[in-house]
């Protein structure tokens, strides 16, 4: 699952990989939008991000297939 985490101030996105559902990261970005101080996820190879929540710009959560590629999906 890619995530994309937009930042207040910052020019450049947060896009991390992670092995959890987009229903459980739904639920973490509404647990910390309704009054948690951080959004903390873990991506792909255990690391945690934290982003102070008073910062978040928006939270894209990406399709859980990635596209092929190459001639064979013509």
């Amino acid at each position: 699952m890619e995530i994309t985490i937009g930042v207040q101030n910052l020019p450049r996105e947060i896009v991390l990989e992670s092995d959890q559902s987009a229903d459980e990261i739904a639920a973490a970005v509404a647990a910390a939008l309704a009054g948690k101080p951080v959004l903390e996820l873990t991506d792909s190879r255990g690391r945690r991000v934290f982003v102070p929540t008073a910062t978040l710009g928006y939270v894209e959560i990406g399709a859980e297939t990635k596209g092929r590629v190459g001639f064979g999906t013509l």
